[in-house]
């Protein structure tokens, strides 16, 4: 009983009844204040009897004003949430051909037993729009989307299904994106704050409560939505969870939304697939493909050659075997190569305490590359990034409008939304450290600063 009573408790909307109550109370005081005013008049009381009268139109105003519409708009955007799309099944056109045929024959024959027939296929059709409905509006969907994914790479989303029905269960639901073109809106029902004064600086306001408002929002794009096939879900048993792990690829990188889903069922036969549409505001980032590219395998051993002797020095990692000097300490010594060589040869490790590589992606201006060239730069910066994380190495990241110590989460989720754009290149206020820079431009040679040289490897975006 105790849990009854909490599930009961939490599925009140408390905001419409607090309005509600609000208004009651409203009301009430407007009556009352009418109801003296009409005394104070026939005590002759005129200043009483037009104070009274105003404060009885006031408070019914301010009811009118505030709560009235609001759950005017409450209806409105319940009956939107719970509205249906229907769409008649080659079975049921093949039905209704046949309730019509035998609804002439039985008109024309006058025979009983074909009305009792028609009546029997019309109670049909009624109570399947009756059970689909119910069955739709007992089922919650959620969706829990990965943490990341990259272009042209699968990743697994779950689909959550809940059957919020006590005893019956459900069958033969579909988790559906929706596709009818002509249910797209570019106004929809948002939660909103209404305040008064409405141009009162914020904190000045002397009415501050929740409202609904109809506001203009953007309508979905269908290459940019998440879910793209349907999810069956046989059975859902009463007050119990389903799930199904969805595999998800993209093809390319950027920002996927998706604000409606459908629950769609054909149960119990098969005449009309009903779909109920869900919002549930969800987005994706999908980062580059790291999947390594033709010139990933060319440039790779070169940035690292270069890398390595920059920071070539006491480590873990063997760097190279050298003759030995008079300044190499003896423990050192590699006995195996000196033996093999007649001479003594050192072994020559890299610094991974001072493994610091700088990222530095200057984006460039519109119309300087080509798109392919841009989203292969893109990509490229995204793999060498991935691939020097997982060597251990000390990444830092520089671009115009990325903020400062990002890690690669952020620079990855950075090139997932860049786009060509108008800015000063970051080349000429990079600070001079100890970091070697992997620098993606796509300026001329000789207007690239002499000092980054040294301590660069410079990609050419063209």
């Amino acid at each position: 009983m105790k849990r009854l009573f909490k599930s009961a408790i939490a599925g009140i909307d408390r905001e419409a009844w607090v309005r509600f109550f609000l208004a009651l109370i409203g009301l009430a005081m407007a009556f009352g204040a009418a109801l003296l005013s009409t005394v104070t008049r026939q005590q002759g009381n005129l200043w009483a009897t037009a104070i009274l009268a105003s404060a009885a139109l006031l408070l019914a105003a301010w009811v009118g004003a505030t709560t009235v519409p609001y759950l005017a708009r409450r209806v409105s955007v319940l009956h939107v949430r719970d509205a249906l799309d229907f769409d008649v099944t080659r079975e049921g056109l093949l039905y209704v051909g046949m309730v019509v045929v035998i609804g002439v024959a039985a008109l024309n024959t006058g025979n009983n037993l074909l009305f009792i027939v028609l009546s029997a296929m019309l109670a049909a059709i009624f109570v399947s729009g009756i059970t689909s409905t119910a069955l739709l509006r007992s089922v919650q969907l959620d969706i829990a989307l990965p943490e990341y994914v990259f272009a042209n790479t699968e990743a697994s989303a779950r689909l959550i299904v809940k059957n919020t029905r006590r005893i019956l269960p459900v069958f033969s639901v579909s988790v559906t994106p929706v596709k009818d073109k002509r249910r797209r809106r570019e106004w929809d029902w948002q939660r909103v704050t209404f305040r008064f004064p409405p141009k009162a600086p914020p904190g000045k306001e002397w009415v501050e409560l929740p409202d609904i408002s109809m506001r203009r929002v953007q309508v979905e794009n269908e290459s940019t939505r998440i879910l793209r096939d349907p999810v069956y879900f046989p059975f859902l048993p009463p007050r119990q969870k389903m799930t199904a792990d969805v595999k998800l690829s993209f093809p390319k990188r950027g920002r996927f939304t998706q604000n409606t889903f459908g629950l769609t069922t054909r149960f119990p036969f098969s005449f009309l697939a009903k779909t109920r549409r869900v919002r549930l505001e969800k987005e994706l980032i999908v980062y580059p493909s790291i999947e390594p590219m033709d010139e990933f395998y060319e440039i790779l051993p070169i940035i690292t050659g270069e890398y390595e002797s920059y920071v070539a020095g006491r480590g873990y990692d063997l760097y190279r075997i050298r003759e030995y000097t008079s300044e190499d300490p003896a423990r050192h010594l590699d006995w195996k190569a000196t033996a093999k060589t007649g001479s003594l040869k050192i072994r020559e490790f890299t610094r991974e305490d001072e493994r610091k590589l700088r990222f530095v992606f200057d984006n460039p201006e519109p119309g300087l590359v080509t798109e392919p060239a841009y989203e292969r730069a893109v990509s490229l910066a995204a793999s060498l990034a991935w691939h020097f994380s997982r060597e251990g190495a000390q990444l830092s990241f520089v671009a115009p409008g990325l903020p400062a110590n990002w890690n690669l989460d952020g620079f990855l989720r950075y090139l997932a939304l860049v786009q060509s754009r108008t800015a000063p290149s970051v080349l000429d206020e990079i600070p001079l450290t100890d970091d070697y820079n992997l620098v993606f431009t796509a300026r001329q040679r000789g207007t690239i600063p002499t000092a980054l040289w040294s301590c660069s490897y410079i990609v050419f975006l063209d």
